[in-house]
């Protein structure tokens, strides 16, 4: 006897049978051989869905396809600092300090010597024997006789500086006297120029300043001001640069693009001296390409690049990053000079942590010898790992810190040390699970705050309403008070 079915259940059975033949279909996989159409489309998927699969075990998932990852993608090594190619992109004042901030701050010795040779080499080609005797003092006879005290080149040196200096007092003196502006600005500004050869920043300094009185046009204040943001960065005294720098920008319509980008590396390294890195990022990605290599004297392409790049990283929120500096035109052709930066950035924004965190360890060692980001490393460090750290928890409603942990190259302990001083600074809203190792997230009650609204919408509505009653009522009654004219 054949049971009878109802149609839903015949439909039913129907559809099951179908399925069960996909199913089927599936494991030996014909119609990619069928339909080649299909077979596109599939491996299509299986490409995006590998992708996928590959961006999240960056994160720290799989080891083996982050391996496999970092063979495709060059990750810079650990190597020192190529002194002679890095003293190359600077000149004047500034190249000798760096080699000495470099044979300071190095512990490899092999380094120190190279650096201070190359800083003896460069200070024989001036004419500043101050600095000539601390660098010779610094070597102590270790590069042999060819490098030790030339007493016979500093009295040449000090002995043309005190003809050349009662020159241009003789010249000044009879500038004065006939009362002409031009030359009295010059002759104040080769006076600055002297002092800065020979060392005498505080002198340089306050002859260039002193120009101010004589100039005449726009162009002369501008250049007044540039001299004196040169002396005052070497001095270190950068409260002098953000003052010069606004001066000479109330000039806008006799600024060329160059000195442009030279007065915007001027105030992104007096913000970056303030610790303000905000500020710093925006100056230096403000910078155009213009810059080049002409302010060498003070600051180099590469380093708008890394001083930008790090400073946007610690400031800057997700979509800041994309639209000022990922997106940004003009600062692309400063970090196509620096891969390495440029790859962390775009690892960072891309939630590739272990990877830009692997960068930013390779470039530690090198940036410690900068001379103007070395006191700011470790800060930017930790305001980049914060943020990863954020970023990463942010998404979701629970996260393993075994996981996590592996994302960020460190160990469970250290992780939920950082993770909870974040919590307890109130910029993760979560809780730990300390013997499961979990991290839950706290989310508003949506509910909640929309009842919260509504009353609030209602208090303010019944104190409108009233208010206007009140007066309508004033206004029916004639009960105004009207202002007494005065004769």
């Amino acid at each position: 006897m054949v049971p009878y079915l109802l149609p839903v259940e015949i439909s039913l059975l129907a559809e099951f049978s179908r399925g069960h033949r996909r199913l089927k279909a599936s494991n030996r996989n014909p119609l990619l051989e069928r339909n080649p159409t299909k077979r596109c489309d599939m491996e299509t998927e299986e490409e995006a869905s590998g992708q996928m699969t590959d961006e999240i075990y960056t994160n720290g998932v799989d080891d083996e396809s982050l391996s496999q990852q970092q063979q495709r993608r060059p990750i810079i090594s650990g190597e020192q600092l190529d002194i002679e190619a890095y003293a190359a992109l600077y000149t004047g004042r500034t190249k000798i300090s760096r080699l000495i901030f470099i044979a300071d701050k190095c512990g490899n010795v092999s380094m120190q010597l190279e650096a201070l040779r190359m800083a003896y080499d460069e200070i024989k080609k001036g004419e500043n024997t101050q600095l000539f005797r601390e660098v010779v003092q610094k070597i102590d006879g270790r590069l042999g006789p060819n490098y030790s005290s030339d007493s016979s080149w500093m009295d040449a040196v000090d002995r043309r500086a005190d003809q050349r200096k009662e020159k241009l007092e003789n010249e000044l003196n009879a500038y004065r006297t006939n009362l002409i502006k031009e030359s009295i600005r010059m002759g104040y500004n080769d006076f600055g120029d002297f002092y800065y050869a020979h060392g005498a920043l505080g002198d340089a300094f306050k002859n260039y300043v002193r120009t101010r009185d004589y100039c005449t046009t726009a162009k002369h204040i501008i250049h007044m001001c540039l001299n004196a943001i040169l002396v005052s960065i070497e001095m270190g005294q950068f409260a002098h640069v953000t003052s010069y720098v606004s001066k000479a920008e109330q000039n806008k319509n006799d600024l060329d693009p160059i000195t442009i980008a030279k007065l915007q590396c001027a105030a992104g390294l007096a913000h970056l001296e303030a610790k303000k890195y905000k500020h710093a990022a925006r100056k230096f990605l403000e910078t155009a390409p213009e810059l080049g290599n002409n302010y060498s004297e003070v600051i180099a392409a590469q380093d708008v690049a890394t001083y930008g790049g790090l400073c946007a990283l610690a400031s800057f929120d997700r979509a800041e990053l994309k639209a000022k500096v990922i997106d940004n035109i003009n600062f692309r052709n400063f970090l196509e000079l620096v891969p390495e930066v440029r790859e962390l950035i775009h690892n960072f924004y891309s939630s590739h942590y272990a990877s830009c965190l692997e960068y930013l360890g390779n470039l530690k060692a090198n940036l410690l010898l900068d001379i103007h980001l070395h006191d700011h490393v470790e800060m930017l460090y930790t305001q980049i790992r914060n943020k990863a750290l954020i970023q990463y928890t942010h998404p979701f409603v629970s996260v393993d810190l075994n996981m996590m942990a592996n994302a960020f190259k460190t160990t469970v302990a250290g992780l939920q040390k950082e993770l909870e001083a974040l919590i307890t600074d109130n910029q993760i809203q979560a809780r730990i699970d300390s013997h499961n190792k979990i991290l839950y997230a706290r989310h508003a009650d949506q509910r909640k705050a929309t009842f919260q609204r509504v009353l609030q919408t209602g208090i303010e509505f019944d104190r409108d309403v009233r208010g206007m009653l009140l007066r309508a009522n004033l206004l029916k009654h004639d009960f105004n008070l009207k202002a007494s004219r005065k004769i």
